[in-house]
């Protein structure tokens, strides 16, 4: 075969190629606007009472994560929402010693190992939360889960945490939701589960689970509410900065859609144009913001967030979650960062808006579909 008709075989068989990616992205939905309606109140304390604390009055709360992949908002934003109400005792478990490397960034100490936590409470914890993980199948996580749930553990799956819960056969016969993107994943494997659209969380028989990454937020206010009242809530949302708030949901506006394709393709086929995004670790800072603005900046396809702090020690947050920095200082710095300095609600909607400031609109959306948010398409429902 001569070098020409090789390199004739090749041609065809790339513009082939590319002709089916240009049919298959055609075929995608284009997409949707739903608006979410309101959800009845009957339904709403039903929720709550099935949220109550089944064992102690002050509640102990145990979020586990994984040591090398553990969805970053989902770790940070839970706890650190439910130590600033004050209502339980929090703890960030590992299922190893050593730092917890969380997924798209940041790095932190967990404050106990599964194992020194059962040494150390063996009666288990009222509420355990479960993030997404880098692998859904993890034989330690799935053991533990299954033994807090048969201590009486109320198990909360954040995102596609509802991933691992189900793995853990703790979903099995029980109506559930989950990240939009992992939905039919999961029903495809455990057949059982009755899917329940437009809810940011549905609670069934002592496990809880909700949808996409921002839905922890309703999600631990809902739980606060549970242990502590309505005011109490209320007021943990204020200090959020997103007050009003409820457990609504579209799902029907959150699918894989053609510009999703298309600018995660374009953005990603761009390489050269990848930059680093650098925050600065202060004592005290507010965890929550950290968390929804590093994991926004890393989802762009177009940027990644690193974090510096001045000493190149660890740095404390304001809830004393112990960040682990990943530089001693900024090398390089790229784009607007202010974000930070606002409440966790508002440090994501400025986040969004420097993102499409930056990359564009099409870009800022991505991020939100990803983070299953409503709050920047159609006003702030965190």
């Amino acid at each position: 075969m001569s070098i020409r008709h090789i390199l004739w075989v090749g041609s065809a068989l790339l513009a082939l190629s590319l002709a089916g990616a240009v049919l298959w992205l055609f075929s995608l939905p284009m997409p949707v606007m739903a608006q979410a309606q309101p959800v009845p109140e009957a339904e709403i304390q039903t929720m709550l009472a099935a949220l109550k604390p089944p064992k102690r009055a002050r509640p102990l709360v145990a979020v586990v994560g994984l040591n090398e992949a553990t969805e970053t908002t989902d770790y940070l934003l839970t706890a650190g929402v439910v130590r600033r109400a004050d209502v339980a005792d929090v703890l960030l478990l590992a299922t190893g010693p050593g730092p917890v490397q969380l997924y798209p960034a940041l790095a932190v100490h967990a404050d106990q190992t599964v194992a020194e936590f059962d040494a150390r409470h063996p009666d288990g914890a009222d509420y355990v939360i479960v993030p997404a993980m880098g692998r859904d199948d993890d034989p330690a996580v799935l053991a533990w889960l299954r033994a807090q749930a048969g201590k009486g553990a109320l198990i909360i799956g954040v995102c596609a945490g509802a991933k691992v819960v189900a793995a853990a056969g703790l979903l099995d016969g029980k109506h559930a939701t989950t990240h939009w993107y992992y939905r039919e994943e999961m029903l495809e494997k455990h057949p059982s589960i009755t899917y329940v659209p437009n809810r940011r969380m549905v609670v069934d028989h002592g496990v809880s689970t909700t949808t996409g990454i921002t839905a922890s937020m309703p999600m631990m206010l809902s739980l606060i509410e549970a242990i502590g009242g309505r005011r109490k809530a209320t007021d943990v949302a204020r200090d959020l900065g997103m007050a009003p708030w409820d457990t609504r949901h579209a799902s029907d506006a959150f699918q894989f859609t053609r510009p999703f394709a298309t600018t995660i393709l374009g953005n990603t086929l761009a390489f050269w144009q990848r930059e680093q995004i650098a925050l600065a670790l202060r004592p005290g800072m507010d965890e929550v913001s950290l968390a929804l603005v590093a994991d926004a900046w890393s989802r762009t396809y177009r940027s990644n967030a690193i974090t510096f702090s001045a000493t190149g020690s660890v740095v404390e947050s304001r809830h004393g979650i112990r960040i682990i920095p990943d530089e001693r200082a900024a090398t390089q710095h790229s784009g607007p960062v202010s974000a930070l300095e606002h409440k966790p609600a508002d440090a994501l909607d400025r986040t969004l808006a420097d993102i499409a400031t930056r990359y564009g609109r099409r870009t800022a959306d991505v991020v939100a579909m990803q983070l299953e948010y409503p709050g920047f398409h159609s006003g702030r429902t965190p």
